[in-house]
C-alpha cells in the first residue's frame, strides 16, 4: 500500500484537468504563507478548514427560506450548501476542471449569511444606514450589509477568534463573487455562482411544493417545457446544458435558452414564494427582531463579544453585524427573549 502525496495529486491535476482550470500548485497563495502540506493541496485544506469551521456548523440553524418550518425536510443553510456544493462538482468534473477548488468556495459561499436569511440580511443593511443617517432606500444606503462580502469577512477576519480561516485567493474571490454580477477569476468560482441559482431555483419550488404554497401545474408552462417537468429534470437540463455549452463557447455558462427559462423561474418565485406567500408570514417579526436586537447592542456595546469588539475598532455598527450576523436563528430568538421579553416573577416565600 502507497501514500499519495500532495505532489503526486498536484501532478495528476496538470495530466487530468483542463488547461484553463486552476492548478493547486500554480495558486495566488494565502495572505500568510504557511507550510505545504503533506498530503493534501493547498485547495483541499481551504476545504477542511472551511468545513471545520464554527461558521459552517452554524449553517444547520440558519434560515434557506422558510422560517420556523415544522417539518423536518425543509432546507437549511447548510443543506443548500450541500447542494450547490455537490452540483458544482459534478460541473466541474465534467468540465475538467478543479474539483477541491470548486468544493472549498461551494462549501464557503454562504458563511456570512445572516439568520433568518435575506430578511436577515436586509434588517442589518437598514439598521446599518439608519445608525449611519443614511436613507436605506437610497443608493448609498442599500446594500450596507452583503452575505457575500460577510462571508469573505468570516474566513478573512472573525473565524479562529479574529485569525480568519486564511484561505488562498482563489477560495475567497469565488466566495465574494457568487452572487450577482460579479464575475469570478476561476472557472470554479463561476461555477458556483451559477450551481448556485440551479441549487436554490430547484430546491425553493421543491420546498414550496411540500409546504402546499404550490405544485408543479402552478409553474410557467414554457419555461418547464424547456427545463422539465420535475425538479430532476430541471437540474439535469441545466446541469448538461451548461456543460456542453460551456465547452462550445469556452467560458462557463448557459445558453440563452436555457438561462432564460431558469430566471423566468426565478421570478416566478420571487413574485409567488420568495415576497408575497405564506412562507414570509414570519417575515415582518424576523425583521423586527434583527432590527431590535441591533439597536439594542449598539446602545450597550459591552454586552457584544470581545471577540467582536476587537474588530472594526471605531464603528460599532460593523462590531454588532458581525455579531448578530453570526447567530443561528434558534439563538436569535433565545437572545431577543432574554433581552426584550420580561421573566416572570419569582417568589420565594411561604404565603400563608
Amino acid at each position: 500500500m502507497g501514500a499519495i502525496t500532495r505532489e503526486d495529486v498536484e501532478r495528476r491535476e496538470h495530466e487530468l484537468l483542463a488547461p484553463d482550470a486552476c492548478f493547486a500548485d500554480e495558486s495566488l497563495g494565502r495572505v500568510t504563507p504557511c507550510p505545504d502540506d503533506p498530503l493534501r493541496t493547498c485547495f483541499q485544506r481551504d476545504r477542511d478548514r472551511i468545513v471545520h469551521s464554527k461558521s459552517f456548523r452554524r449553517l444547520a440553524h440558519k434560515t434557506q427560506v422558510f422560517l420556523a418550518p415544522e417539518g423536518d425536510h425543509y432546507r437549511t443553510r447548510l443543506l443548500h450548501t450541500l447542494e450547490v456544493s455537490q452540483i458544482a462538482r459534478d460541473i466541474s468534473r465534467s468540465l475538467s476542471l478543479n474539483e477541491d477548488l470548486t468544493e472549498a468556495i461551494a462549501l464557503g459561499h454562504d458563511l456570512g449569511h445572516t439568520p433568518f436569511g435575506h430578511t436577515g440580511e436586509s434588517a442589518l443593511s437598514r439598521s446599518i444606514a439608519l445608525y449611519r443617517g443614511i436613507d436605506p432606500s437610497s443608493p448609498e444606503g442599500l446594500g450596507l450589509f452583503r452575505h457575500n462580502e460577510q462571508s469573505v469577512r468570516v474566513v478573512e477576519v472573525l473565524e479562529k477568534d479574529g485569525q480568519g480561516l486564511n484561505l488562498c485567493r482563489e477560495t475567497i474571490d469565488g466566495i465574494r463573487c457568487h452572487t450577482g454580477n460579479l464575475r469570478a477569476m476561476t472557472e470554479e468560482g463561476r461555477v458556483v455562482a451559477v450551481s448556485d441559482r440551479i441549487a436554490y431555483v430547484n430546491h425553493d419550488i421543491d420546498d414550496a411544493i411540500r409546504a402546499g404554497l404550490l405544485s408543479e401545474e402552478d409553474l410557467p408552462r414554457d419555461s418547464c417545457a424547456i427545463l422539465g417537468d420535475t425538479s430532476t429534470e430541471r437540474i439535469t437540463t441545466m446541469v448538461s446544458d451548461l456543460v456542453e455549452n460551456s465547452v462550445r463557447e469556452g467560458d462557463v455558462v448557459m445558453s440563452p435558452h436555457i438561462w432564460d427559462a431558469m430566471m423566468s423561474l426565478r421570478s416566478y418565485l420571487f413574485e409567488h414564494i420568495y415576497s408575497k406567500s405564506d412562507a414570509k408570514v414570519e417575515e415582518p417579526k424576523a425583521n423586527l427582531l434583527v432590527s431590535e436586537l441591533f439597536d439594542h447592542y449598539v446602545e450597550n456595546m459591552d454586552e457584544v463579544p470581545e471577540e467582536y469588539r476587537k474588530n472594526a475598532v471605531g464603528h460599532p455598527e460593523i462590531q454588532v453585524a458581525d455579531y448578530i450576523s453570526c447567530m443561528t436563528d434558534r439563538y436569535a430568538i433565545r437572545t431577543f427573549e432574554q433581552i426584550k421579553v420580561p421573566h416572570a416573577w419569582s417568589l420565594d416565600r411561604t404565603v400563608g
